[in-house]
């Protein structure tokens, strides 16, 4: 049975979706973008305080689902530029120092709010 997960701590959802989805063992987050918990947008923030705050809403709402990052098996990081993707890279390390998930990391046309940067994850609650 699909459990929604929601915490304060983290970014309401901007549309039709959930902040996240549990389900047999596994937690599956929308993405997050670099929105303060207040919904204050930081799109004029570097790429890697973006890909910070996005980081720390995931974390977030892992945390209410029962997960950490050492529980993460997959993110997806989606990028308006590429050309972020080494500074993004760097801050994304520092969250996940050993035994890092899987990861995919593409360039969208067009991320929610102007954001530069997004990432989703699925993790397991095992």
């Amino acid at each position: 049975m699909k459990e929604i997960v929601h915490t304060d701590e983290a970014p309401d959802a901007v549309g039709a979706y959930s902040q996240a989805t549990k389900t047999d063992g596994l937690v599956f987050t929308a993405g997050q973008i670099p929105l303060t918990p207040e919904g204050e947008l930081l799109a004029d923030a570097s790429i890697a305080e973006q890909t910070e705050r996005a980081l720390d809403n995931l974390l977030a709402v892992l945390a209410e689902a029962g997960a950490g990052p050492e529980d993460v098996l997959k993110t997806t990081v989606f990028l308006a530029d590429i050309d972020d993707f080494a500074e993004m890279n760097e801050t994304y390390a520092t969250y996940f120092p050993e035994n890092p998930p899987a990861r995919s990391a593409v360039e969208a046309g067009g991320l929610p709010k102007g954001a530069g940067v997004e990432i989703e994850a699925v993790a397991t609650l095992e």
